[in-house]
């Protein structure tokens, strides 16, 4: 089984457009539908035709594109359960735990509350790939918009289990206000500051930070390390829970 081929580029002000190309099969399809335009440009630029989209949640910069590239492609979409009502031309809604092949290559749904309530990530467990949209972010998580810390905390910790060389995909150029917020959090790490000055540097020269691996999320994203002493010292927090700690943590990259 060949591994499946990924196109990364940029929609919007600041969203991701991930392509993912099964070469056995010939299936393409969009994490997300986020901007029509750049979305047909990247699969015209590879040849490839886009069969379906995987939409994570149903916020507008991830399902605006559904209709228009429905129409053009007669592609199939695919969605949370718990948001089909706000999913745009969904054809099929998948629950937590849901499993279903894309080609020869298996899908894990994995429901992910937090950001919204009933986001969902798609892992594909034999390329150890993770489409996390907004719930995971290098050096960060999605904002909580319709669920709680508690809810959000045990959503990573879902995310947490998987391989440590797992490639994780995100939704949104935020990299670098979350590194320069990370070391406010967690001053001392020092695989964080070599990481924040990488960041720097790719930035600098309008390169994308995607993709990320879990292993690296775990040594450096704040929001992953809410039972780290150091940071449980530095917060001030020694005896509260790893919740109350990733809340707090939360609400102060709200006010960054």
């Amino acid at each position: 089984m060949q591994t499946p081929e990924i196109e990364v580029f940029s929609c919007r002000s600041d969203n991701y457009g991930v392509l993912v190309h099964c070469p056995e099969t010939g299936l393409t399809v969009s994490i997300d539908a986020p901007e029509e335009g750049p979305i047909i440009a990247a699969a015209e630029r590879r040849g490839w035709k886009l069969t379906h989209i995987f939409t994570t949640h149903h916020h507008i910069d991830h399902v605006e594109a559904n209709l228009a590239l429905k129409e053009r492609y007669g592609l199939e979409i695919i969605g949370p359960v718990n948001e089909a009502v706000a999913i745009p031309g969904l054809d099929r809604s998948v629950a937590d735990g849901d499993e279903f092949l894309f080609g020869p290559h298996r899908v894990q749904v994995i429901e992910t509350p937090g950001h919204t309530a009933g986001h969902i990530c798609y892992h594909f467990p034999d390329a150890k790939l993770l489409f996390a949209a907004d719930t995971l972010f290098a050096l960060g998580c999605g904002r909580l918009f319709e669920r709680s810390a508690a809810d959000m905390w045990r959503s990573l910790q879902k995310l947490c289990v998987l391989p440590d060389e797992t490639t994780i995909y995100f939704g949104h150029e935020y990299t670098l206000s979350n590194a320069r917020f990370a070391l406010t959090i967690d001053p001392d790490n020092e695989r964080l500051k070599t990481r924040a000055a990488e960041i720097e540097a790719l930035r600098a020269e309008g390169r994308f930070t995607i993709p990320t691996t879990l292993y690296l999320e775990k040594e450096t994203n704040p929001f992953l390390r809410a039972a780290d002493p150091k940071i449980r010292r530095n917060l001030i927090m020694e005896t509260k829970t790893n919740e109350e700690v990733f809340a707090e943590i939360r609400k102060r990259k709200d006010n960054f």
